[in-house]
């Protein structure tokens, strides 16, 4: 291949940053054609253009997984999102069956840039997950409370959650999760993006002096009364996204004083107060099904990652799509897989040494599924 390699036979990053753009995507087409269909490039929605130009399959993090897991030819993948979508592969693409399918072959994961984290997902850490259900136990019933994680989070969390009886959630199925949950205890311990869980909740019927927020910077019960805790039905957990948490009531209010007939399309991470003023509000993928879905000169003011605004925007010139808030939020940590990162990292999987391989403890893999495979079984 031509890559660059130091004494020690590691290819680093560096001499990567002075090739040129288009290069880069020569290189990159020449590994996927080697490569062929042993390889499969995911690239999520809010992935910059000119990766996401080069993925086989683009989507939402679990859709991704699933479709890669499901590939009996892919041999390798190379997610271009962020680190617990690549958790995430790992645990569907080398689950049991699919081992035992391919005569123990493990389906190696690579993330171009490890320090492509999620800030959501890093609001919430296993010991402090572990040390908040002590403290409740201390209160409640920790028997009859379910735990539930959005998709958005470490694979640790989603293996505490298969440990305690609780599932996963993604931001289309959160309702029907929460029912799950109901069905078989009193309480929800929702995590990590109290946003979602909260509108969620409200959608449902669920008041809000039933939602208290845990701050697990909080010594004593996450910042709330015992009684609190008692009466709550939702235990959110104070965490959020950092783009999604960047939209206003005043913006939605300014775009429908200066562009009359507009409508406000936002995702349920963002706060209660912008959700509750959108006309519609949806997962990612609800999102672009309503762009794609409407009429001709449909006016829209959409609350979600800048990337995907724009993209929509390209795709859709007969309407008029505007980025709901003034200031740019993208997600910065998706934004550090890039050309370079990208070429390095296939060219390392490419000559057989691969770099960033994403693998999951067994036992959290285990637990993880179990999680994973209850949020499947919701209808």
């Amino acid at each position: 291949m031509n890559a660059v390699a130091n004494a020690a036979g590691e290819y680093p990053l560096a001499p990567y940053k002075t090739i040129p753009v288009q290069d880069l995507k020569d290189r990159i087409e020449a590994v996927r054609k080697r490569l062929g269909k042993r390889l499969m490039i995911l690239g999520h929605h809010y992935q910059q253009d000119e990766v996401i130009a080069h993925a086989d399959l683009r989507g939402d993090s679990y859709q991704l997984s699933q479709l890669a897991a499901d590939n009996s030819d892919c041999e390798s993948i190379v997610f271009c999102g962020v680190h617990f979508m690549a958790e995430t592969a790992d645990i569907l693409a080398n689950r049991p069956e699919k081992l035992e399918q391919r005569g123990g072959q493990k389906v190696t994961v690579v993330l171009p840039d490890l320090a492509a984290g999620c800030s959501m997902a890093d609001m919430a850490a296993i010991s402090q997950v572990e040390a908040a259900w002590a403290d409740m136990s201390e209160v409640i019933d920790t028997e009859r409370v379910i735990p539930v994680t959005y998709i958005n989070s470490a694979a640790s969390l989603k293996a505490f959650c298969g440990r305690h009886g609780g599932i996963v959630c993604t931001s289309s199925n959160a309702a029907a999760v929460l029912r799950w949950a109901f069905e078989r205890g009193d309480r929800v311990l929702f995590f990590p993006d109290q946003h979602l869980g909260r509108n969620t909740a409200l959608a449902m019927g669920i008041g809000i002096d039933q939602m208290p927020v845990w701050d697990p910077y909080s010594l004593e019960l996450g910042g709330n009364s015992e009684t609190a805790v008692e009466n709550a039905q939702v235990i959110l957990w104070k965490g959020h996204c950092s783009v999604h948490q960047m939209f206003r009531p005043e913006h939605v209010a300014q775009f429908r004083e200066q562009h009359p007939g507009i409508k406000i399309l936002v995702h349920p991470e963002c706060p209660r107060e912008v959700n509750d003023l959108a006309d519609v509000s949806g997962s990612t993928g609800k999102i672009i099904q309503t762009v794609r879905d409407s009429p001709p000169g449909t006016k829209w003011a959409i609350g979600t990652e800048l990337h995907l605004v724009n993209r929509l925007k390209a795709d859709h010139p007969e309407q008029e799509i505007h980025f709901l808030s003034p200031v740019v939020c993208m997600c910065a940590t998706m934004y550090r897989i890039d050309l370079q990162h990208l070429c390095w990292s296939l060219e390392n999987l490419c000559d057989g040494h691969p770099v960033n391989v994403i693998g999951v403890d067994p036992e959290v893999s285990r637990w993880s599924l179990v999680a994973l495979e209850r949020m499947l079984s919701v209808k």
